[in-house]
């Protein structure tokens, strides 16, 4: 295993040692997945295993090592053990189709691959593979053909996959001191905005994970909890009443949740109390004003929004408790305000910088990634002079909070006139007889997009499409209106971290009058 030791320089921060200067007891449980509890002893003995497992493997330094994720506390093993070896973790989600792994195996070049004993079939035969039978337990059960290997800097930690939202989805690359940076800056910032300290002889709270460590939402954050030293609570997958017993069990008063989770917990009638949980920031998706009421009107929680890009590797933005007792629900639905030493900009579609309030799309530069074509593997056309193209629609506003409306890619564009489908959503969530909305545009011989919106009845609503349709202009633009309302039963198709497949609801769109010549 390499040292990573530079002679007459200071050592690089790696990530490994977050791990290694825990300074929880080494008996004391630091990970835990369901019935699964890991010491910070046994962790570090597993970590250590497995990159001895790969050094004897022949695996380099900055080479790829993809672990297939499947249970959590295995996921955190793997992710320490391929740092010890000096590799680069590459996570792929384990419920992805065999179409898919494979496509992304290719594309990801590595020099392991490390799965369990449900996905290990799916490995082709021309890679070595490692199962993990359980956290500890690494073997070797077959040995690939040499392949050609990704050369990747010495310091490069992790391979991350963007969402696509913009382009076609690729592997970012992040590096060891970038995502520590990253994280401090969160850490000093959440710490500076509480005027209320631990006390050193009491330990830190667990941090709950809620979604896949597949997922660079729950890498962060499992990454944050080590960087504080707290242990870690994995749910493999989100489930309404196991989110509620964990917070009950573990005492934990503040988490992250998705904002289709939040939905989902606002939803549960079998769910009535979340205590002691007090605060939850939102990851992975801008969430609502709307939906931010909703939760805080039914648990008492506070809501804490916040906003990132994967390919920074870090948060771009958020809310602090701070921010809170000054704005209270003035700024309900931000994500937050900008952290120290990130840059933002908001241009127009020429390229011209917009001022306070106005909408264009959000350009970020940060410190801690280094944004050229060859160190994240994106076209050219992303970044500009430091900046990386978000894809994001938003403003900002005379206080510095940062507003996103939406995505340059679901923006509609009827006949030369802008729709932006979330001001179309949040306005069917105020109304009465909608739980949850949906708008995409779809094609139109004249006028080259319309909207169309698909809705989520309230319990005990009726939705009438004219109704809906007259309420909304009270309050939007003609052009705004959709030309159609589908009404859904159950949920919108979504991911798996709970992101709204519009792409699904409009491959699966027919017009009313062709529906009704078939």
């Amino acid at each position: 295993m390499s040292e990573h030791v530079s002679s007459g320089q200071e050592t690089p921060r790696r990530l490994e040692r977050l791990l290694l200067d825990h300074t929880m007891p080494p008996d004391a449980p630091l990970i835990r997945c369901g019935d699964e509890n890991v010491s910070r002893a046994e962790l570090t003995e597993s970590a250590f295993a497995l990159a001895r497992v790969l050094t004897e493997c022949g695996v380099g330094t900055g080479e790829p090592v993809v672990y297939i994720v499947g249970r959590g506390a295995t996921a955190v093993a793997a992710m320490f053990g391929v740092w010890l070896a000096g590799a680069v973790y590459v996570p792929l989600n384990g419920r992805h189709t065999e179409h898919e792994l494979i496509r992304q195996l290719q594309e990801s070049a590595p020099a392991i691959v490390i799965a369990d004993a449900a996905t290990c079939d799916l490995v082709p035969a021309g890679y070595t593979c490692v199962l993990a039978d359980a956290v500890g337990q690494w073997r070797v059960i077959r040995t690939g053909l040499p392949l050609a290997r990704t050369a990747l800097p010495a310091d490069a930690a992790l391979l991350m996959r963007t969402s696509g939202t913009v382009s076609k989805p690729k592997a970012v690359v992040l590096r060891h001191e970038g995502v520590l940076a990253g994280i401090d800056t969160v850490v000093d910032r959440i710490r500076g905005s509480s005027t209320r300290r631990r006390s050193d002889d009491r330990p830190p709270q667990p941090n709950l994970i809620p979604t896949s460590l597949a997922l660079w939402a729950g890498v962060w954050n499992t990454i944050f909890a080590m960087r504080i030293s707290a242990p870690v609570v994995v749910m493999d997958r989100f489930e309404t009443l196991q989110f509620a017993e964990i917070v009950r069990t573990y005492g934990i008063t503040s988490s992250i949740l998705a904002p289709a989770m939040m939905s989902m917990l606002v939803e549960d009638e079998r769910i009535t109390d979340l205590s002691p949980l007090r605060i939850v920031r939102s990851i992975s998706a801008p969430l609502s004003p709307v939906q931010a009421r909703r939760f805080h009107e039914r648990f008492g929680v506070m809501v804490l929004n916040s906003y990132g890009q994967t390919e920074l590797g870090s948060e771009i933005a958020g809310w602090t408790t701070r921010d809170i007792r000054e704005y209270g629900d003035r700024k309900l639905g931000a994500v937050g305000r900008v952290h120290p030493g990130i840059g933002i900009k908001v241009l127009d579609e020429e390229g011209r910088a917009l001022g306070v309030g106005e909408s264009g799309e959000i350009f970020v530069s940060s410190p801690f990634s280094v944004l050229t074509e060859q160190s994240t593997g994106f076209d050219q056309d992303r970044i500009a002079d430091g900046f990386l193209r978000t894809g994001d629609i938003g403003y900002l506003d005379e206080d510095g909070f940062i507003w996103v409306e939406g995505r340059v890619s679901d923006m509609i564009n009827r006949g030369g006139l802008k729709v932006v489908p979330g001001e179309v959503e949040e306005a069917l969530r105020e109304l009465p007889d909608i739980q949850d909305a949906c708008v995409a545009g779809i094609p139109d011989p004249r006028l080259g997009e319309v909207p169309v919106a698909w809705v989520i009845a309230a319990q005990g609503r009726a939705v009438e499409p004219l109704t809906v349709a007259e309420q909304l202009r009270q309050t939007l633009a003609g052009y705004k209106i959709p030309i159609d309302f589908r009404i859904v039963d159950g949920d919108f198709p979504r991911s798996e971290i709970g992101k709204v497949l519009r792409r699904e609801l409009v491959q699966q769109y027919v017009p009313i009058e062709e529906t009704a010549n078939s």
